[in-house]
């Protein structure tokens, strides 16, 4: 990648070559739609493990934005939460790729997966945009 600006919708990227795009910043902001955010952490997920993966793609989640000329979307809660919520899809099939990932896992793709854990009031709160919250929703076990 020559650090072009990449027009998804044009191009037609290998997993590699998305998650180089990702972390180089060169991804167009056009294209960088929720579906996207959640290749890129899919494919950072299974690069990286889990652990290293938070930062590499909160690094680069940042950058994007400072790219795009939208520093307010960044929403540290929200980030991690669909990395933890992603990283525990993956651990059920750990070597599935992206198109069986996107099969079995439709719920990862609604702008709502978080509602069962977070309420609208702490995920609206500046803090929770600052720093990841733990979710404030009990669950009946």
């Amino acid at each position: 990648m020559d650090g072009a600006q990449v027009q998804l919708s044009d191009v037609h990227l290998s997993e590699g070559d998305f998650l180089v795009a990702f972390e180089n910043t060169t991804l167009s902001a056009n294209d960088f739609d929720h579906t996207a955010h959640v290749r890129a952490a899919f494919l950072t997920i299974q690069s990286y493990g889990f652990t290293r993966a938070i930062p590499v793609f909160c690094d680069a989640l940042k950058k994007l934005t400072v790219r795009f000329g939208a520093v307010e979307k960044y929403h540290e809660t929200i980030t991690i939460a669909f990395l933890v919520l992603i990283n525990e899809r993956l651990s059920e099939t750990p070597d599935i790729g992206w198109a069986e990932f996107c099969a079995g896992h439709g719920d990862v793709f609604s702008r709502h997966a978080l509602d069962a854990y977070y309420t609208p009031e702490q995920l609206k709160s500046p803090n929770a945009r600052r720093v990841f919250q733990l979710p404030l929703r009990r669950f009946a076990v």
